[in-house]
């Protein structure tokens, strides 16, 4: 077992130089040939009761990112220091995977599709109970009794739960899924695009039924999303990632209102705008060229081969993650001098 400390503040995750290298293998003998840097060197820390929303292009690395502070990879390298209820920390990625029960009760995971992340043979009840079984020995009226209760915390009826998968909506499936993300009491819940399959009206609901579960249960978010309208919606601060590192972390509020990263600029412009009488303020910016390729990622500053304010130096030399005041962090050389488009708070969120 690591050894543990006592945790400073009210921090409940503290991810330290994350990384996590896929080996590419080639040949009759499968030789290693080089790694996918799916995450390269990612920083941030999560409080207590808080929403910290992961967003980026897909393959930027924020699902994986989720997976390592799950367990379902082992990271390559970095710190994973995660707050017991005690106040001590732990370190989630030096501990043997025989010895991860008592935190995969604490640490859940809602997943992006609700269709497929849930299995068409078993019926609501084995679905939402099955933890319940396996962990705390519950079975008969008791085991029935506690899915009924998860299930109307989730907005869905208790008799519904001699039902199968196929008899709901996506909607509805999401609530189970929700349901069995909560069953064993977790204090830390990663949702991993919870509500981009779902329509627009139902992911309305849902976002609304995960705001209500984090203030009764005191739930702290990792939210993974590409929909930035969602994320303002519900997010306390928001870490914009790019090729597996991270180039903006700042509060919701600031990040929306003042961007200091091209990249960022770039994820805001290209939000859709729900009020027509907005749709002509400022076209979106069209970034030229590739996403860089993880397994060969270009020098100096990941993103400057795509930026329109890049110089010499954002060639050869990479940008450190640094704070530029109150909070606001960001990976770029020039954050101070450049004076980037913000964005109209209500033209994101219907």
């Amino acid at each position: 077992m690591p050894e543990t400390t006592q945790a400073p503040n009210n921090v409940l995750l503290d991810v330290k130089n994350l990384k996590m290298h896929f080996p590419i293998r080639k040949g009759l003998l499968r030789r290693v040939v080089g790694h996918v840097r799916a995450v390269d060197g990612v920083n941030f820390a999560v409080k207590t009761g808080e929403t910290l929303s992961l967003v980026g292009e897909s393959g930027c690395g924020k699902t994986t990112t989720g997976r390592c502070i799950l367990r379902a990879y082992e990271p390559t390298a970095g710190q994973i220091l995660y707050q017991r209820p005690g106040g001590q920390t732990v370190d989630l990625a030096q501990i043997a995977r025989g010895d991860l029960k008592p935190y995969r009760r604490e640490i859940r995971m809602i997943f992006q599709d609700p269709y497929s992340s849930l299995n068409p043979r078993m019926n609501v009840l084995d679905i939402v109970g099955e933890s319940l079984r396996v962990n705390d020995g519950l079975s008969g009226s008791a085991l029935e009794d506690r899915v009924a209760g998860l299930l109307r915390q989730c907005g869905l009826r208790p008799e519904y739960m001699r039902r199968y998968p196929h008899a709901f909506s996506g909607g509805e499936r999401q609530r189970i899924g929700i349901a069995r993300a909560l069953a064993l009491n977790p204090r830390l819940v990663v949702c991993d695009e919870g509500v981009s399959a779902l329509d627009v009206s139902v992911r309305a609901q849902i976002l609304n039924l995960l705001q209500d579960l984090q203030h009764e249960f005191n739930l702290t978010y990792v939210f993974i999303a590409h929909d930035l309208s969602v994320v303002e919606y519900l997010s306390d601060r928001v870490a914009v990632m790019y090729v597996g590192k991270l180039v903006e972390l700042a509060d919701t509020e600031a990040l929306y209102g003042q961007p200091k990263h091209p990249y960022t600029e770039a994820l805001l412009s290209a939000v859709p705008k729900p009020d027509p009488r907005l749709a002509g303020r400022g076209e979106g910016i069209i970034l030229e060229g590739d996403v860089a390729d993880p397994s060969n990622p270009p020098k100096g500053c990941y993103f400057h081969p795509r930026c329109r304010y890049a110089k010499e130096q954002c060639s050869h030399e990479e940008p450190p993650l640094r704070d530029i005041g109150g909070g606001h962090f960001v990976a770029c050389h020039f954050a101070e001098t450049l004076t980037l488009r913000a964005v109209v708070s209500e033209g994101l969120v219907a």
